[in-house]
């Protein structure tokens, strides 16, 4: 548990090794341990960690653990690792009322999640779930293009994908969809903008939140663009496949670029701020055009290597 800024460092405290940007002053409660899928070809964590379940008496004395020191002072938690819905409801139902009797003042409860599993589980355990006080999920679309979905080991189909949104919707959830720029290369970018859109649309989730793809070392990604087998997406590439997706969305979702790796910092409601945003694209798209520091410093990006 990190806290945010409150700096909780216990050898006995489990800590979750991995959340989104917008958990960072949450409380981190780790529910599990690993991914219980961990075969997506672009993705880095995880890996060599095997997948297992925390005895729930574990994860109540790192909840007493966390009251004693900052009872008060959480507003926000995490849970993690990866997929905490493929805890048995009861039991998580049994964490999460643990949490909001520790901590009076919680305002939100988040998790990592599958779609897959969450277009599996029963609509009355997600809504068990959401009654209990666990108010948003995070969920990788990655894309909704179904042969991307393929190529890069999804485990779910744009239908499912589809499917998840709406129950974890209809159950009460907030439902942030993450989507990675540049999945599909400098190839299939258009393919990728326009299959992401349709799965959107048909979902509209409260939150789009983009990351750029930026392949990471321990991936079978990385390894393919090591071998000349994937072509990573140009800077003007990325910034055109956004530009379309923006242009195809017909959602009320809030867009949001709140990581690192992206090229432009797009926030804004839609579809009230999308051709500012679109505005926005065009003028870096021109800038790459006609300034070769702003082309140096957007390429210098793709070589982050520690998200």
């Amino acid at each position: 548990m990190t806290l945010g800024q409150f700096g909780l460092r216990r050898r006995d405290y489990d800590f979750p090794p991995f959340r989104p940007p917008s958990e960072a002053d949450s409380l981190l409660l780790r529910v599990t341990r690993g991914c219980p899928w961990n075969r997506c070809t672009f993705c880095s964590m995880y890996k060599g960690m095997k997948f297992e379940k925390r005895e729930p008496e574990e994860v109540l004395e790192d909840i007493s653990m966390a009251r004693e020191l900052y009872s008060d002072r959480v507003r926000t938690v995490f849970i993690g690792d990866s997929n905490s819905l493929v805890f048995k409801t009861d039991e998580l139902v049994r964490i999460l009322n643990a949490l909001h009797s520790s901590f009076p003042q919680l305002e939100r409860v988040t998790s990592y999640a599958r779609a897959k599993t969450i277009a599996k589980k029963p609509a009355e355990d997600l809504e068990k779930l959401f009654k209990a006080g666990l108010n948003r999920l995070h969920v990788g679309l990655e894309t909704g293009d179904r042969k991307l979905l393929e190529e890069i080991e999804k485990g779910a189909t744009p239908e499912e994908m589809v499917e998840a949104g709406r129950k974890a919707k209809q159950a009460g959830f907030e439902y942030s969809l993450y989507v990675l720029l540049g999945i599909g290369g400098e190839e299939k970018w258009e393919q990728h903008a326009r299959g992401t859109a349709n799965v959107l649309n048909q979902i509209d989730p409260h939150f789009i939140r983009v990351r750029t793809f930026i392949p990471q070392p321990n991936s079978q990604l990385y390894e393919a663009m090591e071998e000349g087998r994937f072509q990573p997406a140009s800077s003007e590439t990325i910034l055109k496949e956004t530009r379309l997706l923006l242009k195809e969305l017909q959602v009320t979702s809030h867009f949001l670029s709140d990581h690192i790796s992206n090229l432009v910092p797009l926030h804004g409601k839609l579809p009230e701020d999308k051709e500012e945003m679109v505005r926005l694209i065009d003028q870096v798209l021109k800038g790459l055009r006609e300034d070769d520091l702003l082309r140096e410093e957007m390429e210098a990006r793709r070589h982050l290597t520690n998200l």
